[in-house]
C-alpha cells in the first residue's frame, strides 16, 4: 500500500502549528510499537518462501570424523586365542551433494512457503491501514472530549448565571426557593458532565500518545473547521461491496490462510508417496573401522536414491485428515470474516448516507434551541412560563450541540471506517480528512 509513502515526512521537524493528521501519522509511522511489530511479522513471515524453496534446491554437505582409537584385537587359531593390542588414529571426510528429483511434500511445503508470505505481506496490509484507523479514532476522541468539555463548561456558566438570578429574586421576595433548588442541580450535573468529558480527555490523549510516541496536549491538535460540510459517498453501496470482496485485507489475508492449510494437507499427504532424488559424494577414509584397519581409501560415488514408504503406523493417514479438518476450519472463518466484514460496511455505509440529514437537523436544533432560549426567558418576565421552563431550553441547546459535535465526528470515522473495510484506505484518504480541521482552512468534501 502506499501508506508507507508518509515515511518522507519522518525526517521532518513537525511545524510550531497544530498536529494534525499527516503529522500525527508521520510521528506513528516511527514510533507506534504496534506497527513496528507488523513490519517484523511481515519481514519473519516472507522468509517463508525461501524457507520452502529450500527443499527443492540441491543441497551440499560436509563430514569430517577424526579420532584416537585403542582396541584390543582377538583372533581364534588353532593354536589358540591371540590378543593384539592396537592403538591407531583414523579419519573419514566426505563430500556430499544430493539434488530432489521427485518430492512431492518439499514441492507442497514450498507452494504453502509462497501461501504464507503472501498471507503475511496481507496482514502487514491490513496492520497499515489498522494504523490509521486507530490514529483517527484517538484523535477523533481527543478532539471530540474537549468539545464536550467547552459545552459542559458554557452550560455551567449559564446555570450560574441563572443560579444567581433566582438567588436575586429570592432575596427580592420575587423568586422561590424551588428555583434555587432546581437550578443549582442542573449546575452540579453539569460540573459532573464536565469532570467525566475530562477523564475522557485524559483517555483520549493517552491513546494518542501511545500511537505517536510524544507526549501531546488538545491545544496541539487542529480542531474541526467551520463551515462543516458533508458529502455522501461516491459510489453505490454494491460498488463498496464489490471493493470489500476484493480488497479487504484481512479477507485476502484469510484467503491466503486457506491456501496455507491446502497445501498442509498436500504436505501431508505426500507421507504416502515416494521420493528420488539424485546424489554426487567424495570421501576420503583411513582406518575407519577395525576391517580397514591400516587402510585409506579415496571414494567417488554418483546414483540415484529412491525412498518408498511403506507403513507409518497410520500416522500419515491421521495428519492427513487433521490438516483437512483444519482446512475446513479455516474455510468456515473465511465465510464468517466476509459475512462480519459485509455486514459492518453496510453500517457504517448507512451512517456516512444518513449524516448529511442527521447533521444538517441537528444543526437546525441548535439554531431553534438557541432561539427557544431566548423567548423562554421573555416568557418567565412575563409570568407566562416558569424557572424549569428555561432550565428545560438550556439543556436542550447543549444536547443538540453535543449531539451534532457527535454525529461531525461519527461521520468521519464512518467515512474512513468504508475506506478501511473496503480494503481502498490509503495514507492519501487522512489528508482528505485533514481538509476538515482547522489546520487546511476551509473544509472541503471527502467523497470518491
Amino acid at each position: 500500500m502506499r501508506l508507507l509513502s508518509c515515511v518522507m515526512l519522518l525526517g521532518l521537524s513537525l511545524p510550531a502549528m497544530a498536529v494534525d493528521l499527516s503529522d500525527a501519522l508521520a510521528l506513528a509511522l516511527r514510533n507506534d510499537p504496534t506497527f513496528h511489530a507488523a513490519i517484523a511479522e511481515r519481514d519473519a513471515g516472507l522468509e517463508y518462501r525461501a524457507i520452502g524453496r529450500a527443499k527443492l534446491l540441491p543441497n551440499l554437505s560436509y563430514r569430517y570424523n577424526n579420532a584416537r582409537n585403542d582396541s584390543e584385537v582377538t583372533q581364534s587359531t588353532t593354536a589358540g586365542n591371540i590378543t593384539q593390542q592396537r592403538d591407531y588414529r583414523s579419519y573419514s571426510s566426505t563430500l556430499t551433494l544430493q539434488q530432489p528429483l521427485f518430492d512431492y511434500g518439499a514441492w507442497a511445503e514450498y507452494r504453502q512457503g509462497v501461501a504464507r508470505s503472501l498471507l503475511a505481506d496481507a496482514q502487514f496490509r491490513g496492520r497499515g491501514q489498522e494504523l490509521v484507523v486507530r490514529l483517527f479514532q484517538a484523535y477523533s476522541e481527543a478532539l471530540l472530549a474537549s468539545e464536550q468539555i467547552a459545552l459542559a463548561q458554557a452550560q455551567r456558566r449559564a446555570y450560574a448565571e441563572q443560579l444567581t438570578l433566582n438567588e436575586r429574586l429570592l432575596k427580592g421576595g420575587e423568586g422561590t426557593r424551588t428555583d434555587v433548588l432546581e437550578t443549582r442541580a442542573r449546575y452540579e450535573l453539569a460540573k459532573a458532565q464536565e469532570i467525566e468529558a475530562t477523564d475522557n480527555l485524559d483517555a483520549a490523549l493517552r491513546a494518542l500518545q501511545a500511537i505517536v510516541g510524544e507526549p501531546l496536549e488538545v491545544e496541539d491538535l487542529a480542531p474541526l473547521a467551520a463551515g462543516f460540510k458533508v458529502d455522501p459517498l461516491a459510489g453505490s453501496f454494491e460498488h463498496w461491496r464489490s471493493q470489500a470482496v476484493s480488497n479487504n485485507a484481512q479477507l485476502v489475508a484469510q484467503r491466503h490462510a486457506v491456501e496455507v492449510a491446502d497445501q498442509g494437507v498436500e504436505r501431508n499427504r505426500a507421507g504416502h508417496l515416494p521420493s528420488l532424488s539424485a546424489y554426487a559424494s567424495t570421501g576420503r577414509s583411513s582406518s575407519s573401522s577395525e576391517s580397514t584397519y591400516n587402510q585409506r581409501y579415496d571414494t567417488d560415488s554418483i546414483g540415484i536414491q529412491l525412498s518408498v514408504p511403506l507403513f507409518a503406523g497410520g500416522g500419515v493417514s491421521a495428519a492427513t485428515r487433521q490438516a483437512a479438518a483444519q482446512r475446513d476450519q479455516v474455510q468456515y472463518q473465511l465465510d464468517g470474516l466476509l459475512n462480519d466484514t459485509l455486514n459492518e460496511l453496510r453500517k457504517q455505509f448507512n451512517l456516512c448516507a444518513s449524516s448529511v440529514a442527521k447533521i444538517r437537523a441537528y444543526e437546525l436544533a441548535v439554531e431553534s434551541a438557541d432561539r427557544l432560549i431566548d423567548a423562554t426567558r421573555k416568557s418567565v418576565a412575563g409570568g407566562e412560563r416558569v424557572n424549569l421552563d428555561v432550565l428545560d431550553a438550556e439543556q436542550q441547546l447543549y444536547g443538540a450541540r453535543r449531539d451534532l459535535a457527535q454525529a461531525r465526528h461519527d461521520y468521519l470515522r464512518a467515512w474512513l471506517q468504508v475506506h478501511y473495510l473496503a480494503g481502498t484506505l490509503e495514507a492519501s484518504d487522512l489528508q482528505r480528512l485533514d481538509r476538515y480541521f482547522a489546520s487546511r482552512g476551509s473544509p472541503a468534501t471527502a467523497s470518491r
